[in-house]
């Protein structure tokens, strides 16, 4: 599982928080050579996810600002004060044409990606007459004021929600895990409900064993403690134990060479720790617990070494924590399955929420039956008339028939004769005296008054 870490060391001061790009390197490769060791050749080099909803924005900012000579040089003599202060922004306006060209060109690449986003959201409630200008402003990675240039504002907000999201994104993670293990006692409960007693007493037996299963596992040495770090000297790295040396053993596993471990290359640490209590082919063991407890580990050695708090362990840093008292005699670490994770009110709680929502979805459920009902007697109702319809056309059609009148087409119109086409015996009959057809040629007489005077 990938987790947060930072960008290389000329962009470390500009996020203070941000991801690294470092190697895929796996903790248990032997690196028995440091001086001066380098990228091996056909390394993968990797970028893990912040897991911001800006994250590729947020790269391609940073990839176009490292270009930038005056920039980068800024960067690396900048503190983290200067930055977090927006004073570092106002540099941007000494960049070169062409980044700042190329800054607006991804501005407004990423004001059209969340445009889109919120039409598709919008489009999801047939919502219409959206005002995407409004909207924008409830992302405060970049200036919404201004959608077509990448101004000095637009850096100091991204640096600001960088820094702030990144801040709570491990309490966000810690929030989650704690609903989904009260969701999972939650879902045991219920299925107790739905069994007898003789089940029931057979399942909870079931799961104090599993329970107890899985907390039989070695001793966990507590992170960041000396005979944590020798175990990984020894046995991942295959070194000497007698011969640890802090110093080799930092620039051995600052895989990437920048001179910091970061929050990637801490938790690679704690594999061997957690491979003592976690086996992803046990049933007892829960891989997303295991998640949880690596991202414990890593936060309580960073609050230990991380001075400056930049989410970075420097080699200074690193060797000043090795002579603490906590490094060589450290308290006992305990585990997830020692600690109690949430009180039976809270339990309460979550419960009650879901059962409010479980309701929600329940009228709404109703709500939309009732809609497709009625929708369902209106077509039948409307089958029914058109039957009807049909019906007295045709009995029309019938009785039509019955009388010698023509039928009446699809739509109802008469179907006529075409002139010149009698059948035999339909030929109109004439009346004796002249009312026959006259020849070619012949002119009539016009018929004489009645009321004229003979001599």
């Amino acid at each position: 599982m990938k987790w947060l870490s930072v960008l290389p060391q000329q962009c470390i001061l500009l996020m203070t928080c941000l991801l690294m790009a470092l190697e895929a390197v796996p903790i248990d490769i032997d690196k028995t050579k440091v001086k001066g060791e380098g990228h091996v050749e056909g390394e993968k080099v990797e970028n893990p996810d912040t897991g911001l909803y800006y994250d590729e924005y947020l790269r391609q900012v940073i990839d176009v600002l490292e270009t930038d000579k005056h920039f980068r040089e800024k960067l690396q003599t900048a503190d983290i004060e200067e930055i977090k202060s927006g004073k570092l922004s106002r540099e941007l306006d000494l960049v070169s044409h062409h980044v700042r060209t190329r800054l607006d060109e991804l501005k407004r690449q990423e004001v059209a990606r969340l445009r889109m986003l919120i039409k598709a959201k919008m489009d999801s409630v047939q919502d219409t007459g959206i005002d995407h200008q409004a909207l924008l402003k409830q992302f405060e990675h970049l200036n919404h004021q201004n959608p077509d240039t990448f101004e000095p504002k637009d850096l100091d907000m991204l640096i600001k929600a960088a820094t702030s999201d990144l801040e709570n994104y491990d309490k966000t993670r810690h929030e989650e895990f704690k609903k989904y293990e009260m969701m999972k006692e939650h879902e045991r409960r219920e299925y107790l409900k739905t069994l007898d007693e003789e089940k029931r007493q057979r399942e909870e037996s079931k799961f104090e064993e599993m329970k107890k299963k899985h907390g039989d596992h070695p001793k966990v040495h507590h992170p960041g403690s000396k005979d944590q770090l020798k175990e990984v000297w020894e046995e991942a790295d295959g070194l000497d134990p007698n011969e640890f040396d802090p110093k080799t053993f930092f620039k051995l596993h600052d895989v990437n060479n920048d001179g910091f471990l970061d929050e990637q290359e801490l938790e690679a640490l704690f594999t061997k720790e957690l491979e003592k209590v976690y086996d992803p082919k046990n049933e007892e063991d829960d891989m997303v617990e295991m998640e949880e407890e690596r991202l414990r580990m890593r936060e309580h050695v960073m609050n230990e070494v991380d001075i400056n708090k930049d989410r970075l362990v420097t080699l200074e840093e690193f060797l000043r924590a090795t002579e603490k008292k906590e490094f060589l005699e450290p308290d006992s670490w305990e585990t997830l399955d020692q600690q109690q994770l949430f009180t039976e009110d809270e339990l309460k709680e979550f419960e009650s929420h879901i059962s409010q929502r479980e309701d929600e979805l329940r009228k709404k459920a109703e709500d939309l039956q009732k809609q497709k009902e009625e929708l369902q007697r209106q077509h039948d109702q409307l089958q029914a008339q058109k039957q009807e319809l049909q019906q007295v056309v045709k009995q029309m059609e019938q009785k039509k028939l019955q009388q010698g009148n023509p039928p009446a087409g699809p739509a109802g119109e008469l179907k006529f004769q075409p002139p010149g086409e009698h059948k035999v015996g339909d030929a109109p009959k004439h009346a004796a005296g002249g009312d026959q057809p006259l020849p070619p040629g012949h002119v009539q007489e016009p018929a004489a008054r009645t009321d004229q005077v003979h001599p």
